[in-house]
């Protein structure tokens, strides 16, 4: 099988809205590609031609996986342009955010959505290649 591209990530959260919003703060050039309701719940494709979310509304639900103490997804990353910007642009928004360093990257940010899902914003050093 040939590999193509990662296309989605199925996120089920909260509130869709608040979610939506959280995500269009970090990344201002995604949009809604569809949107609609299944079996009575909202869900949405958001992203880019590239890459997208797949947000399903579901408020009844609670969080089970514990990042870092459960097996499970602990973060998903996303490369960014401009680290700086990007810390600026989450203090402007009062959105909490810590920070770590790697010799490979200039930027390594870390945030949670508004349902506790680990994201990080990494700003790769100019010279580091891809091996």
């Amino acid at each position: 099988m040939n590999f193509t591209r990662f296309e989605h990530i199925n996120l089920s959260c909260k509130d869709i809205d608040v979610t939506k919003k959280f995500y269009q703060t970090l990344f201002p050039d995604w949009y809604v590609r569809a949107e609609g309701v299944f079996n009575g719940d909202r869900w949405m494709h958001f992203g880019n031609n590239q890459f997208y979310l797949a947000l399903n509304n579901d408020s009844e639900q609670e969080r089970v996986h514990q990042p870092y103490e459960s097996i499970g997804i602990n973060h998903v990353g996303f490369v960014i342009k401009d680290g700086e910007a990007m810390t600026k642009l989450l203090e402007a928004e009062g959105i909490e955010y810590y920070t770590m360093t790697a010799p490979e990257t200039k930027h390594r940010i870390y945030v949670n959505d508004p349902d506790g899902n680990e994201i990080e914003l990494v700003e790769y050093n100019p010279e580091y290649a891809l091996k």
